[in-house]
């Protein structure tokens, strides 16, 4: 099928581009990885599309008061390769997952958060992370924080009038490990199931440890797995071996799996099978993490 017909601008600034969204059916384009195949299958219909592509201010990656702030037209590809992107290494963990490298050439860190599919990457990294999404408009700007900007599945806390102008990432700390994982059928095909993990070791403090699983609702869902892991360390000591930690881990994560898994299953997967999938993936990304995270505190103190 052919897009049905709408209306093409392509503004220069901010300014002009939160004018036009203010029209009755104006729609972002700016990657298209998500917004063409819409459009090509006339699952949607705006009357305008305002290519945000030649807007300067969108296209900044820096990196200031402790975060990692990612302009609206960054892509995904442009970030991974980029060195800032080491300061949080959980997208970097996350964006090798994403599609194929022509959908990361192609495709925006912030159109995916915008985009909000239950079993994109970017989202849930962002919900894991306690992200700050920028959204502005002719009204003004505001900030929204990721707990509270995904309301579903496709659908988000920005008005039609508003633009996902930036996404702030906190950069890691001494002591922060991190862990992502998920499972598809083949590479590059949206996962069935899949996990970030964010553990805190303090020095003669218990580890913090927060899970986002995705591909089993219909937004990302997060959870704090500290008592759990606590409960590992209990059974193998404070400094195991990562496998040890590992299958310590592996009950434990099925209770997790339990409340977190809310889908009703499909011809892909029932939400049993996603249930194991989610417990196997947690307890191998929480070990993999706790592990970073006593190396980086071990780091921080030599």
């Amino acid at each position: 099928m052919k897009a049905a017909p709408f209306a093409y601008v392509r503004p220069g600034s901010l300014e002009e581009t939160v004018a036009e969204l203010s029209r009755d059916g104006a729609k972002v384009l700016a990657g298209g990885q998500s917004l063409v195949p819409v459009l090509a299958m006339r699952l949607g219909r705006p009357s305008q599309l305002v290519d945000i592509n030649a807007v300067p201010e969108l296209d900044q990656l820096t990196s200031r008061d402790g975060a990692l702030r990612v302009g609206a037209t960054v892509r995904q590809r442009r970030l991974q390769n980029d060195d800032l992107s080491a300061r949080v290494p959980l997208l970097r963990l996350a964006l090798p997952w994403i599609g194929h490298r022509e959908i990361r050439s192609r495709g925006t860190v912030c159109g995916s958060i915008a985009h909000a599919d239950p079993s994109a990457e970017l989202p849930a990294v962002a919900s894991c992370l306690e992200a700050t999404m920028v959204l502005t408009s002719a009204r003004g700007r505001r900030e929204v924080a990721a707990g509270d900007f995904f309301s579903g599945a496709l659908s988000t806390a920005a008005e039609p009038d508003e633009l996902l102008t930036e996404v702030s990432f906190p950069a890691a700390g001494p002591g922060e490990g991190f862990g992502f994982g998920e499972f598809a059928r083949r590479h590059g095909d949206f996962a069935l199931a899949g996990v970030a993990v964010r553990v805190t070791a303090g020095d003669g403090d218990r580890p913090t440890a927060r899970a986002t699983c995705f591909g089993v609702s219909d937004v990302p869902v997060s959870a704090d797995v500290s008592e759990r892991l606590g409960a590992a360390l209990d059974r193998t000591g404070a400094a195991p071996a990562r496998a040890d930690l590992h299958r310590a881990l592996g009950d434990l994560m099925e209770e997790v799996a339990l409340d977190v898994v809310d889908t009703g299953g499909d011809s892909h997967a029932s939400p049993a099978y996603r249930r194991r999938l989610v417990a196997a993936l947690l307890a191998r990304e929480i070990a993999r993490a706790y592990a970073d995270a006593t190396r980086s505190r071990e780091g921080s103190t030599s």
